[in-house]
């Protein structure tokens, strides 16, 4: 199928998609601008300082570029107030300059569903977080149905991998395990889970970018066949050679711990993600691309590696 190579890409925002992003890009040959609040600096990238809701000041900081992937999301308790607009700001300058907007976006949107999870699963959202996902998807693709911006987003289960920090499957999930001590599940153990490696993600989003005939819709990200949270506790187990050992959180945990972080208070209304099976299906662009999830063990491997370095 015909390519369009990337002459000038941006990267918004440089948590673990964006950063991930940022080192294939680097790693192919481009010198990207990443555009962070703070202008964070990342190897062989270009740090540009910006606050991405201000059109004009974002639009002069992409000005040239022909692709941005949007990456940038506000705090978790903040998703209904500032995601909105930060979007629309991030559109506005992409259309002002005429580039491309490959999104990274997650399974909210989907609510509570029975069986696996594909493209054309039909968004119903039973949670606030999942009513705004299903919002911005929904600008995105109308605003490439208008003809205003060529987008196309990327969709993934439950972050994990390197950079990986406030995931349900990020830090308090490996450290733990690093220290010899019981991790902390929510919901089943015993129900299926899909997670997704970042590295899966920005693979995906980076080969997606390149085919303008893939544009105008949503794909799934690469993500390995679901396994139980209590396999999954002990593939990174046998990763970081510690003992499989967890706790279940509940509710009421989360309630009091919401009490002094945010976070974990956010967290309640996604507890239903974890008691069911929750499963997504991504062979739609393993078909279309020929890419592949990394096995769990290897992916878990390389986390353990990067959690001991971060160490």
């Amino acid at each position: 199928m015909p390519t369009t190579e990337l002459t000038a890409p941006a990267v918004l925002g440089a948590g673990p998609v964006g950063r991930t992003i940022a080192q294939c890009l680097v790693a192919a040959g481009h010198e990207p601008r990443v555009l962070t609040k703070s202008g964070t600096a990342l190897p062989g990238t270009k740090p540009v300082a910006v606050d991405l809701t201000n059109v004009e000041a974002t639009t002069e900081a992409v000005r040239g570029a022909d692709v941005l992937f949007h990456c940038a999301q506000p705090a978790y308790h903040r998703w209904p107030q500032d995601f909105p607009p930060l979007q629309r700001a991030i559109l506005d300058a992409a259309e002002k300059v005429g580039a491309g907007v490959v999104a990274i976006e997650n399974t909210h949107a989907y609510g509570r569903v029975s069986g696996p999870m594909t493209e054309s699963t039909p968004f119903a959202p039973i949670s606030v977080k999942g009513r705004v996902r299903a919002q911005l998807a929904s600008e995105l693709a109308e605003a490439h149905t208008a003809g205003r911006v060529r987008t196309v987003s990327v969709r993934a289960s439950d972050f994990f991998g390197p950079h990986v920090l406030a995931s349900a499957y990020g830090e308090r999930f490996f450290e733990p395990l690093l220290a010899g001590k019981k991790t902390e599940l929510l919901g089943d153990p015993n129900s299926r889970h899909s997670v997704t490696y970042v590295p899966d993600i920005a693979a995906a989003m980076t080969a997606v970018a390149i085919r303008p005939d893939l544009w105008g819709r949503a794909w799934h990200a690469p993500t390995a066949d679901a396994v139980t949270q209590r396999e999954l506790v002990a593939i990174v187990a046998a990763a970081a050679g510690a003992d499989p050992a967890f706790r279940v959180l509940g509710a009421w945990q989360l309630r009091f711990a919401g009490l002094f972080i945010k976070a974990a208070k956010e967290g309640i209304e996604m507890l239903y993600e974890f008691d069911h099976d929750y499963i997504v299906d991504s062979s739609a662009i393993e078909t279309e691309l020929g890419l592949r999830p990394t096995p769990l063990p290897e992916a878990a491997a390389t986390t353990v590696e990067w959690f001991r370095s971060r160490r």
